[in-house]
């Protein structure tokens, strides 16, 4: 994720901080401080909101390492200021496996609110449970609550939040894995709107909420719907047979004209039949920027790049498409370059087919 940085690594996984995440501390810090005036009281404060974080990706490592006993691998953890974020490398084929990742996450701050409840309770120092805070009093009380706080709001039956994964999955397990999405989504869109017109009338904060709800049930049904157009079909019905290649010892000037003649964006270099390196057009423009148009392709080209098979199915190929730091794949068989995938072409294709299904629909 952009603008991150990372501040660890734990249990084979990535732990990243998004720099907005500083602007939040330095509000609460001044809040704090406008609040108590003191140092102690400020320091406390940002100390509670660090802990409530760590209480997060402690949150976030309950998924991971769930869906890890699934053989499924988790990219990395990033901290915004919103809560956490762990990007699984797929979702759990199975509904029951989804279930128990979904649950985890929650089931970590379960245990975190149970384990201060038993030192509070054996120190003496728990309050009566009406009595209990949410913004003040005792630090170690309130972190309890605000761990409560996030079980309850993390279950609730709206992407992506986990209890719309708990919905889908628990939906899954009856009905087929789109529609139960398609269900989920609704539902989740439907809260989202309930939100939007409660914070119109008492707390314009859930309105914020109500967004982030409704964009993600959103997303998270249009992703599914692509996993399933995909489903089964091979990169060779998807690919770009027809396509612009240079040779290393080209110059940049080439490259400009296929730019502006064609409508591709990145090119593949070829050496002896074989492919040697990638172009891209960011890479061109930033050669350009600071160089002449006659620098040679290959002082500017990719040399680390993957590629597909024409054979490999177009579902994995898209999601490691999307994960690494590449445009496009060349296409690749026999050693020799056959063809060119990006996510433009597999955006085309599935409106292809989506109107195809149409037309097919009403014959």
């Amino acid at each position: 994720m952009k603008w991150s940085w990372k501040i660890g690594r734990f249990a084979g996984i990535d732990v990243y901080i998004h720099t907005t995440f500083f602007l939040l501390l330095a509000f609460f810090g001044f809040n704090y401080w406008v609040q108590t005036r003191t140092l102690a009281g400020t320091l406390e404060g940002l100390g509670f909101l660090l802990l409530l974080f760590l209480s997060v990706v402690l949150h976030e490592y309950g998924h991971a390492l769930t869906a890890r006993r699934f053989g499924i691998r988790t990219r990395d953890i990033t901290l915004l200021p919103i809560g956490g974020v762990a990007r699984l490398e797929r979702m759990p084929d199975k509904p029951i496996q989804e279930l128990w990742v979904a649950l985890a996450g929650p089931a970590v701050n379960v245990v975190i609110a149970l384990l201060l409840f038993v030192y509070l309770l054996v120190s003496g120092t728990l309050a009566a449970i009406p009595g209990l805070p949410l913004t003040g009093g005792p630090f170690l009380e309130r972190l309890m609550v605000v761990n409560l706080f996030l079980v309850g709001f993390n279950l609730l039956p709206a992407f992506p939040m986990d209890g719309g994964r708990v919905l889908r999955a628990l939906l899954a397990l009856r009905l087929e894995y789109v529609q139960a999405t398609q269900i989920a989504a609704s539902i989740g869109q439907g809260m989202a709107f309930l939100f939007g017109i409660i914070g119109l009338l008492s707390n314009p904060f859930l309105i914020f909420i109500a967004f982030f709800v409704w964009i993600g049930a959103q997303q998270e049904a249009s992703m599914v719907q692509m996993k399933s157009g995909l489903s089964g079909i091979p990169v060779r019905r998807a690919m770009m047979t027809e396509f612009k290649t240079l040779v290393p010892s080209d110059r940049l000037s080439r490259a400009v004209d296929y730019l502006l003649a064609t409508p591709q964006q990145d090119f593949p270099v070829v050496e002896d039949g074989r492919v040697v390196g990638i172009l891209t057009r960011t890479d061109l423009m930033r050669a350009l920027s600071g160089q002449d148009d006659a620098l040679r392709v290959d002082a500017v080209m990719r040399r680390d790049f993957e590629t597909v098979h024409p054979g490999d199915m177009l579902e994995a190929a898209l999601g490691r498409l999307q994960s690494c730091d590449c445009h496009i794949f060349p296409v690749v068989q026999d050693g020799t370059l056959v063809g060119l995938l990006n996510s433009e072409n597999v955006g085309e294709f599935l409106m292809l087919q989506a109107a195809l299904g149409q037309r097919l629909a009403r014959a």
